[in-house]
């Protein structure tokens, strides 16, 4: 009997002959896992190559569970039976401890399968399963820097990448690519390697959010094919913690093609029925979603034909500077007062030094106004980590021959937007994260404004208040039964400045800074 700790990955080796079998495309083996409590789960299994099948199963619930195989193909993968002793887990590992990320019973935020808070800090990282990030150094140093700050997702795409054709040299990885040409057959060897990444991620905290492909692949592979990319995904990762986003701007055709749709709607129809086949073999009911763009509200909820798929709201509204607030913030809210409700979050918008130009101020407003009226967590994007430049090798040009710049990975990595969303992330917690709420009038903001979305974003509970103001205004305060304390904070230095005690109508004034931008905090006296 193999034995394993509570949310652990066991792994189960089935070897037989195929004979005249083609392994990937003939042979479909699934493991029936029975938990203790009864409850049966098919969990497909993955071609590991040669004559070799693996089933990979977790669970946190403590007992035995036994596994019996089933597959039509070859009889000797038929009816293998094996059992699971799941023993306590004693450690501190958030993920081993609390359990996978869900959505929380209220569909606003995530938590812990145990009901613990899970704040989605994300990075974007597409390409980095690719050789231009170096196994294990330069991965390792990535991953060091994103958990001291506190980062918890890593948005990265399952070898069918963006900016590329199909077999594209760069998509590469140490073991080569990730399906053989034509896409005759996918390559284990390249998720073998994907594997120890992977793993890695989720060894020191941080959850995979996994992209399937980029949308344009639709074209290429159809939706059988995708949906059998899936099926061996979600075989080789769905018993890690993970978040699944079925496809990267699953609404975008390939850059190159006639008339260029910027919607296109056929390819929308084609993603929503790889999600709804996700969705119905996902033994773990990971939540799912979908990476949109376009026009107009780029929410995953235009970028899919049935809504009721996602169990979570991408946003992806814009790259540029200041004015990339207002849609922002018109999709956010758009969004959260939708149905069906479920937790939104921004996934892309604003990477720093895209271009070589966007600078860390566009994300952080993002950034703070979505959290504060609601959002689930936020995506921060920097150019150079997204294609994982090198001085070396850089990505280089995209199919439409532009390029989005050249800054490596390792500058990029210590851009400062990122240390601002991760100082940004430790005061919501310190503030109690999941009890504040979105309470836009209990603060305005005086003097004229800069645009439409420079106003005053609250959220708070009964003994706390976290104002962010988008321009250097002084915030007028309503709605307070009794005297409160009052903190000015920096939200690119989280330098705090007390400013005395505040009262209901009372005008706070920013203090000297050289941001735009400014946060008020306010606690019951």
């Amino acid at each position: 009997m193999l034995t394993v700790s509570q949310n652990h990955v066991a792994e189960f080796a089935f070897q037989a002959d195929p004979g005249a079998a083609d392994p990937f495309h003939d042979v479909q083996l699934d493991a029936l896992v029975t938990d203790p409590a009864g409850v049966t789960r098919r969990v497909p299994a993955f071609w590991a190559g040669g004559d070799v099948w693996r089933v990979r199963y977790s669970s946190p619930l403590v007992g035995e569970h036994r596994l019996v195989t089933e597959c039509a193909a070859i009889a000797a993968l038929d009816g293998q039976q094996r059992r699971l002793q799941v023993l306590p887990y004693r450690g501190d590992h958030p993920l081993y401890r609390h359990g996978a990320p869900q959505v929380t019973a209220d569909r606003r935020r995530f938590e812990h399968a145990d009901g613990t808070p899970f704040l989605w800090l994300g990075d974007t990282w597409w390409m980095a399963f690719c050789q231009r990030l170096a196994w294990p150094d330069d991965w390792k140093q990535m991953v060091a820097d994103r958990v001291a700050k506190g980062f918890t997702v890593i948005q990265i795409v399952a070898g069918l990448y963006p900016d590329m054709p199909a077999f594209d040299e760069r998509g590469a990885n140490e073991a080569g690519q990730a399906w053989e040409p034509n896409f005759a057959r996918i390559r284990p060897a390249y998720y073998d390697a994907v594997d120890r990444r992977f793993a890695d991620l989720v060894e020191h905290g941080l959850v995979p959010c996994l992209v399937g492909a980029w949308g344009y692949f639709l074209g290429w592979m159809g939706v059988a094919r995708l949906q059998q990319h899936w099926r061996y995904l979600l075989a080789r990762y769905a018993a890690w913690p993970v978040f699944w986003c079925v496809g990267g701007e699953v609404n975008l055709p390939w850059y190159l093609a006639e008339g260029f749709p910027y919607d296109d709607r056929a390819a929308v129809t084609g993603w929503t029925a790889v999600a709804r086949y996700v969705r119905q073999t996902d033994p773990f009911s990971h939540p799912l979603s979908v990476h949109p763009t376009g026009l107009g509200r780029l929410s995953a909820r235009g970028a899919i034909d049935d809504p009721e798929l996602l169990d979570f709201d991408m946003l992806q509204t814009g790259h540029g500077h200041r004015e990339v607030l207002l849609p922002s913030l018109e999709t956010h809210d758009w969004s959260y007062a939708a149905e069906p409700r479920m937790p939104v979050l921004n996934s892309e918008v604003a990477y720093e030094m895209l271009l070589d130009q966007f600078r860390a101020g566009p994300q952080r407003m993002v950034a703070w106004a979505s959290l504060l009226s609601g959002a689930a967590g936020h995506t921060y994007g920097a150019n150079g980590l997204w294609q994982c430049n090198r001085a070396d090798q850089p990505h280089g040009a995209s199919p439409h021959g532009g390029n989005y710049g050249t800054i490596p990975w390792q500058d990029a990595l210590h851009l400062p937007g990122s240390q601002q969303l991760a100082w940004a992330k430790a005061l919501l917690l310190r503030c109690g994260w999941p009890d504040l709420a979105p309470h836009p009038a209990w603060a305005t903001l005086t003097g004229a404004a800069l645009d439409a979305a420079d106003r005053a974003y609250c959220a708070g509970r009964a003994d706390l208040r976290l104002i962010y103001a988008p321009s250097r205004r002084p915030v007028t305060l309503h709605n307070l039964d009794t005297a409160w304390q009052a903190t000015a904070l920096d939200p690119v230095t989280f330098a705090e400045t007390p400013l005395g005690r505040v009262s209901a109508g009372q005008t706070v004034p920013p203090p000297p800074g050289p941001e735009e931008d400014w946060l008020l905090l306010l606690q019951r006296a």
